[in-house]
């Protein structure tokens, strides 16, 4: 008679699959290396998860269960993290934290050298009707792809510039630009001044793209040519960064700041020579560079300075109080260093603030 199992005997399973002892050994230590395999994955993804930021609740439930759903969805984490890490190392936001612009220079290094890691970076058309995996000239939302997962970085725009060699008779298209000085021969009086290697396009659809907490696009077109499209502009990031700065120290010394007013951005060559100062300093105008802006605070909307000082009048002392913020953002940072002019109240306009980032200390 066979001899049936007791209560305290466990019935092996491979016996009843035809397996002698020297297979079921095989098979034994075929299943030990795939455990150890999946268990050393799971515990890298985990490593992987903390090292990139992963909140730590969701940790937890992986480290809990490892085919948990939060297990699953670890490539959308991965990326949400690598999303925020990419744009903290390459300080792309300044020291603000409001910068929402990248400027593409042409022969720049792509923004893949700026990453590490297993993210994808693609680009996608404003419209998301155009997909690239290298910015064209135009204005580009930034993506990053994990695997099949991809994620939009928010607030943040590549602005990929049209070569300047694209120029002739000083005309890009239509649209009249002029000559820098040094442009055609000759050394400049510094890196600074170097004429640029490429422009950025504006069109009536990207007029509005924000490239900061408080500007706009639009707040660096030259004026005048209204029938010309598209028009072509020079902007920095680093003083986007520096006004910024500038409100941030107004609103913590007690001046609030929500609304502000531009009298003057980017300045073509040819609109500076007719329009603007060519004397002296002025036939260099930082203007013509893009990393220039002439502005003042609006929080009413009504075009004029505001009373910033409280002193019942608009007049130069109001500039003043801007004028004390951006000294403090220069000795705070040295790397946005450059000219801070005031400018009294005229007929033309009620006072403003001219601030720029030329690398040395410049101040009227």
């Amino acid at each position: 008679m066979k001899r049936l199992p007791g209560p305290g005997r466990r019935r092996n399973p491979l016996t009843n699959i035809g397996l002698t002892p020297h297979q079921r050994r095989w098979f034994d230590a075929l299943v030990a290396g795939v455990v150890t395999l999946f268990g050393a994955s799971w515990i890298l993804a985990v490593v992987n998860a903390v090292t990139m930021g992963i909140p730590r609740p969701a940790v937890a439930e992986m480290t809990s269960n490892p085919l948990s759903s939060g297990a699953a969805a670890l490539a959308p984490r991965l990326l949400e993290a690598a999303t925020q890490k990419f744009v903290e190392r390459a300080g792309f936001r300044g020291h603000s934290g409001q910068v929402r612009i990248v400027v593409h220079q042409p022969g720049q290094p792509e923004l893949n050298d700026t990453i590490a890691g297993e993210a994808i970076i693609e680009y996608a058309s404003t419209s998301d009707t155009v997909r690239a995996s290298s910015p064209p000239p135009g204005v580009w939302n930034v993506l990053l792809r994990i695997k099949d997962s991809v994620r939009e970085v928010p607030d943040l725009k590549v602005l990929s510039m049209v070569p300047l060699t694209e120029k002739r008779n000083g005309r890009i298209g239509q649209y009249l630009v002029g000559t820098w000085p040094n442009e055609s021969g000759g050394k400049a009086r510094s890196a600074a001044y170097d004429a640029p290697r490429g422009m950025v396009r504006v069109t009536p659809e990207n007029l509005d793209v924000p490239v900061s907490r408080h500007f706009l696009l639009r707040h660096f077109v030259t004026k005048g040519q209204e029938s010309v499209w598209p028009k072509y502009v020079l902007l920095s990031p680093k003083v986007l960064d520096k006004i910024e700065l500038t409100i941030d120290e107004l609103k913590k010394t007690g001046t609030p700041v929500n609304r502000v007013g531009v009298i003057s951005g980017f300045r073509t060559p040819t609109y500076n020579s007719g329009g603007g100062d060519t004397s002296g300093r002025g036939a260099l105008s930082r203007h013509m560079y893009g990393d220039a802006m002439d502005w003042f605070v609006d929080n009413n909307g009504d075009g004029r300075m505001d009373d910033l000082n409280k002193d019942g009048r608009i007049d130069i002392n109001d500039g003043r109080v801007i004028v004390k913020a951006a000294e403090s953002v220069e000795r705070h940072y040295p790397d946005l260093v450059g000219g801070i002019g005031l400018y009294r109240p005229t007929g033309a306009h009620s006072g403003f603030v001219h601030l720029d980032t030329r690398g040395t200390r410049a101040r009227w």
